[in-house]
């Protein structure tokens, strides 16, 4: 049996159910109609409004409708006006049958907030329906021998009406040996019997025809007819009899056609044809249309389907007649037993869907429930499934409520689908489901999240402007415009940081721009805060965390401090001849903006007078000679490096040294003519001491070495021999130069030197030791 289907989902007002209970509790009396049957449609049954005690038009503003089961529109509601009419005519035989009184039960439900009223409309039955024979002639055949008194039964009319409406009273028409004798049943019918008056002479008469009238209780009466036949035959002093005059049988409503309920067996004592026993089914109407009989053998078998639902027992009335006319009676009582052959009915009634997430216990859904079948096949258990967060209610007459819990998460799940399960007691037990979706509705519960609590974000300094610089993003884990996040700058907590003119963001999609070119020299991290909002009522909002830095690009040259080159008169560095390889000249101090490897800095020797004499260390700027001074070395020289930073590509600056080579800082440095610097020359004068060395090394091998030898002690004698040379003030620019050949300047032996602007003729004008007066010595202070 197929479920009603469900009315379609409509947006409803939520009612909690403590005041759906209390409603329910108030509007649970009834209102009863009574009519009779056959009332024609569009009947003003009455003013449903006055009834229960309702406003004009509030039945339209609380949305009522009537249910009955089975969504059968019998009745119609005029809900502006609140009357109550019959929207067909109602034939009580059709919707009660034999069933007194003839109720049909209705509720008024009232959905805004829910209310139910039971309504019952009882109809009355009127007489539009006339007895009826089974048959329009009946045969009796009696004995002649038949005795004033005896009665012979006659098979009685049907009527569908109830009540006085039915057959009341039998009558025959007149004649000289018969009456009729009216009785009741236990269920209430009325039966005739034929009563002999005067005993019958087949040789005068050996036949009668009596006409025999039903007669019901109605206004006006109704009647009808059927003819009874006699015919008078010869003796037979014995009827049939039965062994038992009532026979009870139960059988299971699901019996197949042809089953044997039960065999009657009758007994005459009588000797040939009057003592042949033939059996009948004496009573018409349903049970004739149920039950067929064996003339023969008395077995009474099923032919038509037998439904516990329509009709529950049957009282068939048997007949045994001999061949004389005899008969005998009993009765076969069948009660027919109930099985579970319905399916439980569930019909919706209300649907509320969506449901808002954050409402407490909530009315989903109103729905009730029916069997058809009795007993335990028509007890029922209603759920639904465990895991879900709802809870089934009963609240009267196999009605229940759907509720929720407690207030829903739509976050954790948006959609619900409900499967209603039915399942009667019986055996076996038959079920019935029915699903409702019911969705859930979002509210703004949940501020946005940000995929990070903090962000860092690189971009290069020397950026362009409205570089994209990186992106943050939130999620809201609500729908809709609760959902939909907007993406703002929150003011700095430095107030000094002018963010508004360095950062711009993107309110949609949160991605963050560079408005203006950065200065890694001048800022090199920044940090700020974003905030995030939904478009929810209230609007809820988090906040994160983002620091820029700025990364470093090699846009600045290296910056030399030592020796200055922008100065107007350059400085040339003293180096005395007797300098041993090694010996530290100066050291080029240079620093670069950048940072990292942009301010990796390398030193480099690119051009000098003299190529082989001087080198500088790579790593930190220290020029030092790399050989022993000579006699053919010139007493200037110029030297070139380059200052080349790490980074990509690489940057530089150039530095110039002059270097001025002196026999000794104490005596007075004379002019010395003006040496042209002609490096092919000194390739030329090169080659040829090579080549004399060379081709004399033999033979000159000692005379070398004791000339070498000679010439060192006599230059070591002279300088001892002469002392040290004092100049006046005010000539040079003040730095500091090495003398003791170590490479470090000591602070016993530090001297002053300055030489004139012009690197080619400068003469030495002067030199002073930069050392206490506690220091110096006798000898010095004499000369001076």
């Amino acid at each position: 049996m197929e479920t009603a289907p469900a009315k379609p989902p409509q947006q409803r007002q939520v009612v909690f159910l403590a005041i759906l209970l209390l409603l329910w509790e108030t509007g649970s009396e009834g209102v009863r109609y009574t009519i009779p049957e056959e009332t024609e449609s569009g009947y003003l049954l009455a003013n449903l409004a006055e009834d229960l005690g309702l406003r004009v038009g509030e039945l339209t503003t609380r949305g009522a409708r009537i249910h009955h089961r089975g969504n059968k529109e019998l009745l119609q509601l005029d809900a502006e006006t609140g009357n109550l009419f019959l929207k067909e005519t109602l034939d009580r035989e059709v919707l009660c049958g034999e069933t007194e009184p003839c109720v049909l039960h209705f509720q008024i439900i009232l959905e805004n907030p829910v209310q139910f009223f039971q309504t019952d409309l009882e109809l009355t039955d009127i007489n539009d329906h006339s007895p009826e024979f089974p048959h329009r002639e009946m045969l009796l055949t009696i004995p002649e021998s038949a005795q004033p008194g005896t009665v012979f039964s006659l098979k009685a009319a049907q009527d569908p009406d109830i009540g006085s409406n039915a057959v009341q009273n039998y009558s025959v028409s007149p004649n000289l040996h018969f009456h009729v004798v009216t009785h009741s049943r236990a269920d209430g019918r009325k039966y005739p019997e034929l009563v002999l008056d005067r005993a019958l002479d087949r040789e005068e008469q050996p036949g009668l025809t009596l006409t025999l009238t039903a007669l019901d209780g109605g206004t006006p009466a109704r009647s009808g007819t059927t003819t009874v036949r006699i015919e008078v035959v010869d003796i037979n002093d014995n009827a049939p009899q039965f062994i038992q005059s009532l026979y009870e049988v139960q059988i299971p409503e699901n019996s197949p056609l042809n089953a044997l309920i039960v065999m009657v067996s009758a007994r005459d004592l009588d000797a040939g044809i009057y003592g042949n026993v033939a059996y009948s089914l004496f009573q018409g109407g349903g049970a004739s249309q149920s039950f067929v009989i064996d003339e023969v053998t008395g077995e009474i078998h099923l032919i038509k389907e037998l439904d516990f639902e329509v009709t529950q027992y049957y009282n068939v009335e048997i007949a045994a007649t001999d061949g004389g006319g005899l008969s005998g009676k009993c009765t076969v009582a069948v009660q027919v037993l109930d099985v579970n052959d319905n399916a439980p009915e569930l019909t919706i009634s209300m649907v509320t869907s969506p449901i808002p997430e954050n409402f407490p216990e909530t009315v989903v859904a109103l729905f009730s429930i029916f069997d058809l079948d009795s007993g335990d096949n028509g007890k029922m258990v209603c759920s639904i499934q465990n895991e879900l967060p709802f809870l089934l209610k009963s609240t009267f007459e196999n009605y229940f409520t759907l509720v929720t819990e407690g207030p829903l998460d739509r976050e954790s799940r948006d959609e619900y689908n409900i499967t209603i399960t039915v399942k009667d007691l019986g055996t076996p037990r038959l079920t019935t489901q029915h699903t409702i979706t019911v969705q859930v509705s979002d509210i703004n519960d949940n501020a946005p999240a940000f995929t990070q609590t903090s962000y860092t974000l690189f971009v290069r300094e020397n950026n362009s402007p409205a570089l994209h610089i990186g992106t943050i993003s939130a999620t809201d884990s609500d729908s809709g415009s609760n959902a939909h996040i907007t993406y703002s700058l929150l003011p700095p907590q430095d107030p000094q940081l002018a963010l508004t003119s360095l950062i711009s963001i993107n309110a949609d999609n949160g991605q963050l721009f560079a408005l203006r070119a950065l200065d890694y020299e001048a800022l090199q991290a920044f940090d700020f805060r974003v905030g995030a909002a939904d478009r929810g009522s209230p609007a809820l909002s988090s906040q994160a965390l983002v620091r820029v830095l700025v990364l470093d690009d090699n846009d600045n040259e290296p910056f030399v401090l030592y020796p200055l080159q922008n100065a107007s008169v350059p400085c040339t560095e003293l180096l005395p001849r007797a300098a041993e390889p090694g010996y530290l000249v100066t050291k080029v101090v240079a620093v670069d903006s950048d940072s990292g490897q942009n301010a990796w800095l390398s030193f480099q020797l690119l051009k000098a007078t003299e190529p082989g004499l001087f080198s500088v260390w790579a790593h930190n700027g220290e020029v030092r000679t790399t050989r022993l001074l000579s006699e053919r070395d010139a007493p200037k020289h110029k030297l070139l490096l380059v200052v080349r930073d790490n980074g990509e590509p690489p940057r530089s600056a150039s530095v110039t040294l002059h270097v001025l080579l002196v026999d000794g800082f104490s005596q007075p440095y004379l002019p010395l003519p003006e040496v042209a610097s002609d490096p092919t020359r000194d390739e030329d004068a090169l080659t040829l001491y090579l080549v004399i060395a060379l081709a004399s090394v033999s033979s000159l091998f000692l005379l070398s070495v004791l000339l070498f030898v000679g010439v060192r002690l006599c230059r070591r004698t002279k300088e001892a021999s002469l002392g040290v040379y004092s100049v006046p003030e005010g000539h040079f620019s003040g730095h500091l130069v090495d003398v003791s050949g170590a490479g470090t300047l000591s602070q016993s032996y530090q001297y002053e030197v300055c030489l004139t602007g012009d690197s080619g003729t400068a003469d030495f004008k002067f030199l002073k030791p930069i050392i206490p007066n506690s220091l110096i010595p006798d000898s010095y202070m004499l000369n001076s």
